[in-house]
């Protein structure tokens, strides 16, 4: 099966809820966690997609983090989990929507050809509480790190235009042991293996916050 682009979004910093609650299912927040699909050409460049924005530039954004994917083959699982939810692309706050691809099968270092475009694979997505304020199902985070359904970030080497439908073409393939489920294997153990958390930090590929989240 072809890796292909099912769809690309895109959102702006909004800031919403009661900053007078203590309920933190209701309290105020800014975030850039909501993404609408677009449906025309647009730039991809070294710190993401043309019209995209973040609000904590401190965990997201950036050249190792510039472009969140997310496996559409997930969604199914999750509408028959939460039905209520109507989970769709951007449900998960991810820029790419991709078919074809998953945790199991992208590794740490890979490199695709989309358009004119070279992305890397530079690391898990680390799910936080964000995904469970979204959605406001409290135990939301916690599935979605149970479940290996992270998604998983890229950098953008060379820049260019991209849209829905284009195939993603494997340039190379460093680390084929190291796919995106097995990396959120060991940094989420309650006893890792030390030698692959070892072997995991000497990835050159591998984003720096990552590697300070393992050591």
């Amino acid at each position: 099966m072809p890796i292909t682009i099912e769809s690309v979004q895109i959102g702006k910093v909004l800031t919403e809820g009661n900053p007078a609650s203590r309920d933190p299912a209701q309290h105020q927040w800014t975030t850039g966690f909501y993404k609408s699909p677009i449906d025309r050409e647009v730039g991809m460049g070294k710190l993401g997609i043309d019209g995209d924005f973040v609000a904590d530039a401190l965990h997201h954004g950036g050249l190792d983090k510039a472009v969140l994917c997310y496996a559409a083959d997930h969604y199914p699982d999750w509408n028959e989990e939460f039905p209520e939810l109507r989970m769709g692309p951007g449900a998960f706050g991810e820029n790419l929507t991709i078919r074809g691809a998953d945790e199991n099968s992208v590794c740490i270092g890979d490199q695709f050809q989309v358009g004119p475009c070279r992305i890397e694979v530079s690391q898990p997505r680390q799910p936080c509480w964000k995904i469970a304020r979204r959605w406001g199902i409290s135990t939301l985070t916690k599935r979605v790190a149970q479940s290996g359904r992270t998604g998983w970030y890229l950098r953008v080497h060379e820049q260019g235009q991209i849209r829905a439908g284009l195939e993603l073409s494997l340039l190379k393939r460093p680390h084929p042991q190291w796919s995106i489920a097995k990396a959120n294997d060991v940094l989420l153990a309650k006893s890792p293996d030390q030698r692959a958390v070892d072997e995991l930090m000497n990835l050159a590929e591998l984003a720096d916050a990552w590697k300070a989240d393992l050591g």
